[in-house]
């Protein structure tokens, strides 16, 4: 079985290798294993998806690594405040891409694209993952915490990588998951947020208290955002198995916490984009009356 797979860049000079930590740290891959000896030093970054692809034919990008982002003009902006070195300019392309292509150090060609969907029907909303200038709290249980600080780890980057700044992002630590709502709902209730992300991990053991507890959780979590109206994301998680809940704590089955942080952003932003189509509508409506009268 393979546990990882990585693509290898090795640096000649000890600035090339700085210069790539940041580099790849400005576009937002996580930093992973790291280690620093007399021999050499090194560094992991991961992505939420990652792999190797194979290709035929035309279309392809120049490029040894092919990075997608929610945004692609975002990382725009940011290469050119930063200066680096544009070999293709960002342009749309017929299969619903938006990409360009960057000379990183070392000679690392990086090609950064996202991906629009079809075009929306008249009266369809739908929010970009976009977190910069919203704020977000992330309740996380203390118990389980070898899974939960996980999770955490993957809100985190789920809320960098979308924009948001470390400065807008509250984290409130709770007992166990059961108290997860009530922390919630007082989060919520101040209006200092756009949305909360629920952060735990409940593990079924020879009683009925499992269940009993994930019930109420999961009711708790939903009835606090209906009466305060601010989006909740839930991460959290309900396994038989401890290996269960490794899996969806960064194994097989991704991280739920960075999941439950997309949820979040999105939701927090079609949140404002609902507002915003009503309050057009509203004025609309006035102007009609008004001309009318």
């Amino acid at each position: 079985m393979i546990r990882s797979i990585h693509h290898l860049i090795t640096a000649r000079r000890e600035r090339d290798y700085e210069a790539l930590r940041d580099f790849f740290d400005a576009l937002g891959l996580a930093l992973g294993e790291s280690w620093k000896g007399k021999r050499s030093r090194g560094a992991k970054f991961h992505a939420p998806e990652a792999g190797v692809e194979i290709g035929f034919g035309q279309g392809f990008p120049d490029a040894g690594l092919v990075i997608e982002v929610s945004d692609a003009d975002a990382i725009h902006e940011l290469a050119q405040r930063k200066k680096w070195k544009s070999l293709a300019g960002i342009a749309d392309f017929d299969w619903g891409a938006r990409m360009f292509t960057l000379q990183g150090p070392s000679d690392v060609r990086v090609a950064i694209f996202s991906y629009s969907p079809p075009p929306k029907w008249r009266n369809e909303l739908q929010a970009e993952l976009r977190g910069a200038g919203k704020r977000f709290g992330v309740v996380v249980s203390r118990f389980n915490s070898f899974i939960t600080e996980r999770l955490l780890a993957g809100a985190l980057q789920g809320l960098h990588q979308t924009g948001a700044r470390s400065q807008d992002i509250s984290i409130v630590r709770v007992p166990g998951s059961f108290e997860i709502p009530a922390a919630a709902r007082e989060l919520a209730l101040t209006r200092n947020f756009d949305a909360i992300i629920c952060l735990g991990c409940l593990l079924r053991g020879d009683t009925a208290h499992y269940d009993v507890i994930a019930n109420e959780v999961t009711r708790g979590i939903g009835q606090s955002a209906q009466d305060t109206g601010v989006p909740h994301a839930f991460g959290v998680l309900t396994c038989d198995t401890l290996e269960q809940a490794i899996d969806r704590a960064g194994l097989k089955s991704g991280n739920k916490g960075f999941e439950a942080a997309l949820a979040a952003v999105e939701m927090a932003g079609l949140k404002q984009a609902v507002r915003k189509t009503g309050k057009k509508k509203n004025a609309a409506k006035r102007r009609n009356l008004n001309a009318k009268s």
